[in-house]
């Protein structure tokens, strides 16, 4: 992953985000990423409900692959991260990775692709220009 993350999101790991062992649940990390993701757009001044009124569209997981390389433990501080982000004409794309900044260790890599949807028939759309231009010139 990039020495030089696009976006960085800090997480803790609460006893809700473990199992019994103390250890970080798998599913666990689809929240801290997903978090990062909406955090991202956030900063751009992209707020979801404003999108749906806005430009009647939604973005969904449509395509995850993960590849998980140490798990995090209670109380662990990390950063799940942003490392790169491309378009489509109907989705985008982020490479991310969720790191622990103590030991400089990388947890989980993750590719995700966002699809944008209609909001009224949940069909495939095109990501409306102007909206693609608040998410790169932020």
């Amino acid at each position: 992953m990039s020495a030089n993350p696009v976006f960085s999101w800090p997480v803790r790991v609460y006893w809700e985000d473990t199992d019994a062992g103390g250890v970080v649940y798998h599913a666990g990390y689809l929240r801290f990423l997903e978090r990062a993701r909406s955090e991202w757009l956030r900063t751009r001044g992209v707020h979801q409900a404003r999108v749906r009124a806005e430009h009647g569209v939604l973005f969904v997981v449509a395509d995850l692959a993960m590849k998980f390389h140490a798990p995090a433990r209670l109380d662990d501080e990390l950063h799940a991260q942003i490392t790169a982000f491309t378009r489509r004409s109907a989705s985008m794309r982020f490479a991310q990775c969720i790191l622990r900044p103590a030991d400089g260790a990388v947890l989980v890599e993750a590719d995700v692709r966002a699809a944008c949807i209609d909001a009224a028939s949940f069909k495939p759309r095109r990501i409306p220009d102007s909206l693609f231009t608040e998410l790169v010139h932020a």
